[in-house]
């Protein structure tokens, strides 16, 4: 039997031992290797007091059939409606004998996506529109400002360098302005002039103002507007409680089948023969201790600086550029409020009338804040209280060791508080519950030596036995869904002993955007 190292409980990890196990006809001993005290990576969920944290805000939507169906496999779609629907007499889709979340924990629900951008103090579609209302919030100067820069955009096409680049040609340089630059440099903590367009081709790609255009004047009932229309999805599954409950339930699984998932526990070192196979790695316990583990195969989705500082007779040039890959770290503060102060304005009827959206980006330039959480609308499970109580999630990316990061819990409590009492989303009454949470490495940046990916990428090739997985695995801004599909196709390709990589790693580069169906 051949045993597979998995570093990582995260999505791609936990998939690829799933993949392994239930299709490996008994070949495979596979143990996962976590160092947190908890599975699904930045996809978990913290349950703080009854109240559960979605580090991110996690849709389990994928043009993927694949990932579908096994999603569904773990969790069951809703057959009956959850407590929200019930008491607004929404009507959602429901899976015929599919389980009851009013009843059943193991169960998928259906959501509604709204998400909108708050900036001016006012509500703006996400990703911009061209309905009347973006027209009146912006006003007339910055609407004909807005018109003008555009125009130029299409007449003169900017080499795409960098990310600013890649914005301005889509939009023109006033709605970039207002849009993109200062939260692109809040999110990343540098100037999109510093940044690779790669980012923008994987998490906006084929999006533009010509396209938004093109979709306000469309009839509704065209083929091309609802394709359009499929394009920025309307609804989404979403568990019970939260994306950590899946991975939660999929981690239990593993373990039925005679896996092995270590939690507390991280890999310092590998071993690799003559011929450059990885043949055990040594790792050590949050109680210190440390030990060997013999392997056939490695499959690791740790950060690539961390990975290629473990690996021993990699070329030192490039175990520099790997080291020096960059990071932006993350802070959640979850506060329990009774109310906002922001008013729901639409249409769609919400609990105590609070506003509809699941999250909303804060575009605010006096403020650090990059976005926030509203846990009640992506599932009435994730707050104890959800009739009575609001219970919200602020963002804040940042960089381990500065001064947010550094920052004592309660203080930074207390600074984000009243960072959303200066922008009108909360009033000064008393907070009920608060945690503040610190999260490393959440995103993979685009910038320093990431101009150096491919040749990362290629010496990490060159080890028969590694196959680098994940969104830290591959240093990529990976959605979850295509996480997972590095998992599924790492363990295809080990099990049919195919060893070109090159598949592995074009997940998620082909130039479409993320949530086309």
């Amino acid at each position: 039997m051949k045993h597979v190292l998995i570093v990582g409980a995260g999505p791609a990890g936990l998939t690829a031992a799933y993949d392994l196990l239930s299709k490996g006809k008994h070949e495979y001993e596979v143990t996962v290797i976590e160092e947190q005290p908890r599975v699904g990576g930045i996809s978990c969920t913290i349950d703080h007091n009854g109240n559960r944290i979605d580090l991110g805000g996690h849709r389990f939507f994928s043009k993927s059939p694949e990932v579908n169906d096994l999603w569904k496999e773990i969790m069951p779609l809703q057959g009956a409606p959850a407590w929200d629907d019930l008491r607004l007499g929404r009507t959602v889709p429901l899976s015929q004998g599919g389980p009851d979340p009013e009843v059943e924990e193991r169960v998928m629900l259906t959501r509604h996506r709204v998400s909108r951008i708050y900036f001016l103090r006012k509500f703006f579609d996400y990703p911009i529109s061209m309905r009347p209302e973006t027209f009146i919030n912006m006003g007339l100067l910055r609407t004909v400002k807005a018109g003008f820069g555009y125009l130029l955009s299409c007449i003169h096409k900017r080499p795409e360098t960098s990310l600013e680049d890649f914005y301005i040609n889509r939009f023109g340089r006033p709605l970039y302005q207002m849009f993109f630059e200062d939260y692109t440099e809040k999110v990343w903590g540098i100037h999109p002039s510093g940044i690779s367009p790669d980012w923008g081709r994987q998490r906006v790609k084929e999006l533009s103002l010509l396209k938004a255009l093109l979709n306000a004047i469309k009839p509704k009932n065209s083929s091309e507007s609802k394709s359009v229309e499929t394009s920025l999805i309307e609804q989404f599954s979403y568990p019970k409680r939260g994306p950590g409950q899946l991975w939660e339930c999929m981690a239990d699984d593993i373990q039925k089948m005679g896996g092995t998932i270590r939690l507390n526990t991280h890999i310092t070192s590998f071993a690799r023969n003559t011929d450059g196979v990885i043949t055990s790695a040594t790792c050590r316990t949050s109680e210190g201790t440390t030990e060997s583990i013999p392997c056939d195969a490695v499959f690791s989705s740790m950060p690539l600086k961390d990975l290629a500082d473990a690996i021993p007779g990699l070329p030192e040039d490039v175990v520099s550029a790997a080291r020096a890959l960059p990071y932006r770290d993350f802070i959640t503060v979850g506060l329990l409020v009774d109310r906002l102060l922001i008013k729901n304005e639409t249409k769609i009827p919400t609990i105590g009338q609070i506003v509809p959206d699941c999250w909303i980006y804060i575009q605010e330039r006096n403020v650090r804040i990059g976005r926030l959480q509203i846990f009640n609308n992506w599932s009435p499970y994730m707050n104890k209280d959800p009739e009575h109580t609001v219970w919200i999630g602020l963002e804040y990316f940042c960089n381990e060791g500065d001064s947010m990061w550094n920052m004592p819990d309660s203080d930074f409590i207390s600074f984000a508080r009243q960072e959303l009492l200066s922008i009108g989303i909360l009033d000064d009454i008393p907070v009920r519950d608060s945690v503040c949470i610190h999260v490393r490495k959440a995103y993979p940046a685009y910038f320093g030596s990431y101009a150096q990916i491919k040749q990362i990428q290629n010496m990490l090739n060159s080890i028969p036995n590694l196959y680098c997985i994940g969104r830290n695995g591959q240093h990529r801004y990976n959605n979850m869904d295509h996480s997972m599909l590095t998992g599924l196709c790492a363990s295809r390709l080990y099990r049919e002993n195919i060893h070109d990589r090159t598949e592995l790693w074009n997940i998620n580069t082909e130039e479409a955007y993320h949530e086309e169906s």
